[in-house]
């Protein structure tokens, strides 16, 4: 088992369990007695509770023990018991949690007033608190969360509690109003300033509202401190229906919600009242999907592997100018072309190879193939790349994303599509199923493409993942995507330093529409620059532009864009096709003093219409005459 140190520090989003109380009412348990209570006297209740949130893939659970404080239990008289409740809290959820799931000891507030809103003085809190810590230390927890505190100077006491029996990692978790403030008047920004000084090593908020107020609150506390952010929401507030209180968020908005509190730069998530274990397990879908784990592949970016100390003496390895024509032109430092086209449908590439052969006679340099975009079911993209090279003679850049197979899958590919002729890859981690028509479809995601990177560069060097000699090296020139728009920009940096020490060669951007946006992202990697090919989407109405800028992560398009298309779409089709085309023309003009080359999109796979953004350059004046004579 992981020290939780260890996984403060990668880049990994994490999934906490939800609502323990709600599944024993659910079960049977009526809320007029100690909750508590249940670790001795119902423990197999306990046990599979905490066994539902393993299974849905929560990576820690708490213990059954958020109110097992002596003030608490005295209102049951159980106050005797509050060792053996705790202890016996931290064997249940132990025994639930296995070898790779960590056990939180849950801690809440006492439930009085202390000083100055009431007469119980902080070192008497303090001692309180450090009772039940004693008992959860006593039992072995991983970590300690104090959850659902709305008092700051309460909260202070709890962690002074924490930090002077144990030096494990603390996770404090504050409650907010719907007004985003605690019920005392602290702000997110004031009570993430004040938590960080006390000494937490992860500031969150649980319980109190839903996750749009909390998403709120986040996205403040991430602008006033370098802490790791935690986000256990309501599935949001209860209502009264017919006497009974439901909570009405579904497990599909709270997933939406998981994704959107990554990108305000959560890096724990799951549930508190009202989530159950489906909500967790389509959070924990939705995590797995945009935060693949490097662990389980052994390839950690922080520590990228120097494939040429290991690299065997017989091997040769293929300079990047041999490797393909892409390749040479972008190790030159010439400007590359290329037309993303999406595989076929079905088993038919016919109509799709026929509209390639016009980029081949236009001069492009190659065409993108998509790996299943956005979790659509089309032909294999490997499997085309092959015929496109094969039957039309222009080189092919196969994407290649994590998703859909495991280590060996991903292997046996990569060798297989080096012996096809396949030499030119973008490697991306790829769309979530939930995107596409098959949402309960499984996502394997072993590594991510920091992971795959790594994979492909010690292919490369002769070596496979267990860097066992393969013989003939592969010859793959490695791109990587990078997302100037990233909301979190800070970890997209950082990510995209680790793809290029572990060997990526250029790097394709999402579709650019904010030309500032990329010039200050571009300044910001100087130190770890490699070849930029910059992605332009030609627009076709002023849905398709909405639709980019809202429902495509990493697109931006500035609200000019947006109200230039609105406008051209108001007057006709044909006049937001020209629009669209004229905003695809002047983004790339106006970056192509910055880029090495540029990846149109061929939108609905109209080639013809792709093929018109590259006629404001100049190597493309002459053919686009020739073709349009």
């Amino acid at each position: 088992m992981r020290d939780f140190r260890e996984i403060l520090e990668d880049d990994s989003v994490y999934v906490f369990d939800g609502a323990v109380g709600t599944r024993f009412y659910d079960k049977g348990v009526y809320i007029n007695r100690s909750y508590d209570e249940l670790n001795l006297t119902q423990p197999d209740l306990v046990r599979e509770v905490h066994k539902e949130y393993v299974k849905a893939g929560a990576d820690i659970i708490e213990t059954n023990t958020f109110g097992a404080t002596r003030h608490r239990l005295q209102q049951y008289s159980l106050e005797n018991k509050l060792r053996e409740i705790n202890v016996e809290g931290v064997k249940l959820a132990r025994e639930a949690a296995g070898e790779n799931v960590f056990v939180a000891g849950a801690v809440g507030p006492l439930d009085l007033r202390i000083e100055p809103y009431g007469p119980t003085s902080f070192d008497e809190a303090k001692q309180m608190f450090a009772e039940q810590i004693e008992a959860l230390l006593e039992g072995g927890v991983d970590l300690f969360v104090l959850e659902t505190f709305s008092d700051l100077s309460e909260i202070q006491q709890a962690i002074k509690a924490v930090r002077e029996l144990s030096d494990l990692p603390i996770i404090a978790q504050m409650t907010i109003q719907t007004d985003g403030n605690t019920v005392f008047g602290a702000s997110p920004e004031i009570l993430t300033q004040r938590l960080e000084e006390y000494g937490a090593d992860v500031v969150g908020l649980n319980c109190g509202v839903g996750p749009t107020h909390v998403l709120s609150a986040l996205e403040k506390m991430r602008d006033v401190t370098k802490l790791k952010l935690s986000a256990q929401p309501n599935a949001g507030l209860p209502r009264d229906v017919q006497g009974r209180q439901f909570y009405m968020c579904s497990p599909e908005y709270m997933s939406k919600f998981a994704k959107r509190f990554i990108k305000a730069g959560a890096k724990f998530v799951g549930g508190c009242c009202g989530t159950t274990p489906q909500h967790i397990k389509l959070i924990a879908d939705s995590v797995r999907a945009v935060s693949p784990r490097q662990a389980k592949a052994a390839i950690k970016p922080s520590e990228p592997i120097k494939v040429t100390d290991l690299t065997p003496p017989d091997v040769e390895v293929v300079p990047a100018e041999l490797r393909s024509k892409w390749s040479a032109k972008i190790a030159r430092g010439e400007f590359v072309t290329s037309v993303e086209v999406l595989p076929p449908k079905g088993c038919d590439a016919a109509k799709t190879l026929e509209s390639i052969k016009l980029l081949k006679t236009a001069g492009v340099d190659a065409v993108n193939i998509p790996d299943g975009p956005r979790a659509q079911t089309r032909m294999s993209a490997q499997a085309t790349a092959v015929l496109v090279e094969r039957e039309i003679g222009i080189e092919a850049v196969l994407h290649y994303c994590c998703r859909d197979r495991n280590l060996l899958g991903m292997m046996s590919d990569l060798l297989g599509a080096a012996a096809l002729g396949v030499h030119n890859l973008l490697i991306i981690t790829g769309d979530p199923p939930k995107m596409g028509p098959f949402p309960d479809a499984t996502a394997v995601f072993d590594i991510d493409s920091i992971g795959l990177t790594n994979m492909v560069n010690k292919l490369n060097h002769g070596l496979d993942l267990g860097n066992n000699p393969i013989g003939c090296p592969t010859a793959f020139s490695i791109g990587v995507g990078v997302n100037p728009g990233a909301i979190n920009v800070e970890e997209e940096i950082r990510r995209f330093e680790w793809k290029v020490e572990a060997g990526a060669e250029y790097a394709i951007t999402q579709p650019v529409y904010d030309t500032k946006q990329l010039r200050d992202f571009l300044k910001r990697i100087e130190h770890v620059r490699i070849p930029i090919v910059a992605g332009i989407f030609p627009f076709v109405s002023s849905r398709n532009a909405e639709f980019m800028h809202n429902e495509v992560p990493g697109v931006v398009v500035t609200q000019e864009i947006l109200d230039r298309m609105r406008r051209a779409s108001d007057r006709s089709k044909e006049a937001a096709r020209d629009e669209g085309l004229a905003i695809a023309r002047e983004s790339l003009t106006e970056v192509r003093d910055l880029i090495n080359g540029v990846q149109v999109s061929a939108p609905f796979g109209n080639v013809k219409y792709a093929l018109q953004v590259f006629e404001v350059l100049e190597e493309f004046k002459q053919a686009s005459a020739t073709m349009n004579s």
